[in-house]
């Protein structure tokens, strides 16, 4: 694995993390990879590490390049500075594809919670998109901005035709981000004839991460097997959308 970290804002210590994979002749079938940006959630007052490194380490296991963005946050979180850096975020994986290995046109945007509101504004308005979204228990709404660092645009309502795929999961037991966030944004993306997958899971509290107990920093109820299975299914939708790694050959 090759990793490293570019600043794209020193003054605000913004930072784009890179797990690639190791060039192998034995994965030749590999040699040019998917690729997921990482947004973690934190309210826009923090980055969450656990919705952060844990996250790419899970899906640099399937295959994917993976990047994690430590955005703007804080005071000086006034939007739209968050998405300035995650379409800069972008822009550097596009830039460098075939230096970093990413087939440009497979790079999905991961966030949670605030994070995931971040993510699903680069998907709705960025001056550059991912071609993928997967938002876990997303803010969306206007209304969110009560609890986040600053007041936030309405994500739902700038949803088009140009609005990327999207894999959206949420628990009905989400005490912070009530659950009609991510119905209104399906309802956006219906409206717009954008396909999405969208899982709707009975228990689970808000910030799960991959609700294993790796993430749950020994808290017992960010622990849960069935929300967990998010996961797994993220990676077939993805697969679903944009095929897996070819594998033709009848023999070595």
């Amino acid at each position: 694995m090759k990793t490293g970290t570019l600043f794209l804002d020193e003054q605000a210590k913004v930072t784009l993390t890179r797990y690639l994979h190791d060039d192998s002749p034995e994965l030749a079938n590999a040699s040019t990879r998917p690729a997921i940006l990482v947004l973690p959630g934190g309210g826009y007052r923090v980055c969450s590490d656990r919705e952060a490194e844990p996250v790419a380490l899970a899906y640099l296991a399937e295959g994917f390049n993976t990047f994690v963005l430590r955005y703007t946050v804080g005071e000086a979180a006034i939007f739209p500075k968050p998405l300035t850096d995650a379409e800069k975020a972008l822009e550097t994986i596009f830039e460098r594809a075939e230096e970093w290995r990413v087939d440009k046109a497979r790079v999905a945007a991961i966030g949670f919670s605030a994070g995931g509101h971040l993510a699903a504004m680069l998907g709705v308005s960025g001056r550059v998109r991912p071609r993928a979204l997967i938002l876990g228990y997303p803010c969306i709404l206007e209304s969110m901005g009560s609890i986040l660092q600053h007041p936030v645009p309405g994500a739902e309502k700038a949803v088009d035709a140009k609005t990327p795929p999207a894999f959206l999961f949420v628990t009905c037991e989400d005490g912070l981000v009530p659950v009609n966030n991510s119905l209104s944004f399906a309802a956006a993306l219906d409206k717009a004839k954008v396909p999405f997958e969208l899982h709707v899971f009975q228990k689970g509290v808000h910030g799960l991460s991959l609700a294993k107990p790796l993430t749950s920093g020994g808290v017992k109820n960010l622990v849960s097997p069935a929300a967990a299975r998010w996961f797994g299914m993220s990676v077939d939708w993805l697969h679903g959308l944009w095929g897996d790694f070819p594998a033709d050959a009848e023999q070595v």
